[in-house]
């Protein structure tokens, strides 16, 4: 039994399969729509979710299983101080597979520590988002035809945003690939990642503030919001929320191939001006992230 808590629990060849999968599922529906019956999804969210709850559940519903749902920390036994461990015992017990959220680093890692059942990280604090990262790679796999060769510009709140630190552990294993961190001094990448990942396997990167001096280079853009949640003081984020606003002036020194990602939601780090631009692809990004999740809960039930 296997669980995914980090990205780099999937080795290379193992992300490729999954977007081989997924790639399959989209041109033959059909063929997948059946696989999973009589096999129950639990979506345990201690956190607000929209996208990642939902394409957890259409996923599991697409590939004919079903879903049992905890949308909230007040409406499970956790409002009664259950731990961690208790519910993924307890939850094991009704499911086949549990795709867990939660504020506190490492909450998912405990539960796939004590379930007897496979563990999916939906998210856990600013720490990790691994489910994000698959819909990343398919969107650039797609888009691009490669993992390989490419300029990733990284842009907003790179200090808390835990999908920008699991899309750099993922990336950073594929050959040629650079990557421009864009923040403002605040938000810069924690050192555990720049030293861990960049410096440690000899990644080249580089820091800046200024959005429209890196655009030329970049062959992808992915923007992130400033996340109020992560901030203990309400004034330093209402000064850095709107440090980074995409527009289609800023957009004038860009590629025209660039590829404009976002993990979403948005506020209003990307002008709805952008949204009819061809090279947008945050929306599709959405829809691949339903595509890998269904391939990940297929290859961790061992269905396929």
């Amino acid at each position: 039994m296997r669980s995914l808590i980090n990205i780099l629990d999937l080795s290379p060849a193992e992300l490729d399969e999954l977007i081989a999968i997924a790639n399959d599922i989209i041109a033959n529906p059909g063929k997948y729509s059946e696989i999973c019956k009589g096999k129950k999804l639990a979506t345990l969210f201690f956190e607000p979710s929209t996208r990642t709850r939902l394409s957890f559940e259409a996923a599991m519903y697409e590939l004919g299983g079903n879903v049992l749902t905890v949308a909230g920390a007040d409406s499970s036994s956790a409002a009664k101080g259950e731990s961690i461990a208790d519910t993924a015992k307890t939850v094991s017990c009704y499911a086949d597979i549990i795709a867990m959220r939660h504020p506190k680093e490492g909450a998912p890692l405990v539960a796939s520590m004590n379930a007897t059942i496979p563990v999916i990280n939906a998210g856990d604090g600013g720490h990790n988002h691994p489910t994000q990262t698959l819909a990343d790679l398919l969107t650039i796999h797609r888009e691009k035809n490669r993992l390989s060769d490419l300029t990733i510009g990284l842009c907003g709140d790179l200090k808390f945003g835990r999908t920008v630190h699991s899309l750099i552990e993922a990336m950073a294993r594929y050959p040629g690939v650079k990557f421009v961190l864009i923040s403002p001094d605040e938000l810069k990448l924690p050192s555990y990642v720049k030293q861990g990942v960049l410096k440690d396997q000899g990644i080249p990167y580089e820091q800046t503030t200024d959005l429209e001096a890196a655009m030329p280079a970049l062959d992808i853009l992915y923007m992130t919001r400033v996340q109020r949640e992560r901030f203990f003081n309400e004034e330093d984020y209402l000064r850095l929320k709107d440090s980074y606003i995409l527009t289609p002036e800023k957009l004038r020194g860009a590629k025209p191939d660039l590829s404009i990602m976002h993990p979403l939601p948005r506020v209003n780090e990307i002008s709805v001006a952008i949204d009819d631009d061809p090279r947008a692809c945050y929306f599709k990004q959405v829809l691949n992230g339903k595509y890998m999740r269904m391939s990940l809960i297929l290859r961790l039930l061992e269905v396929l």
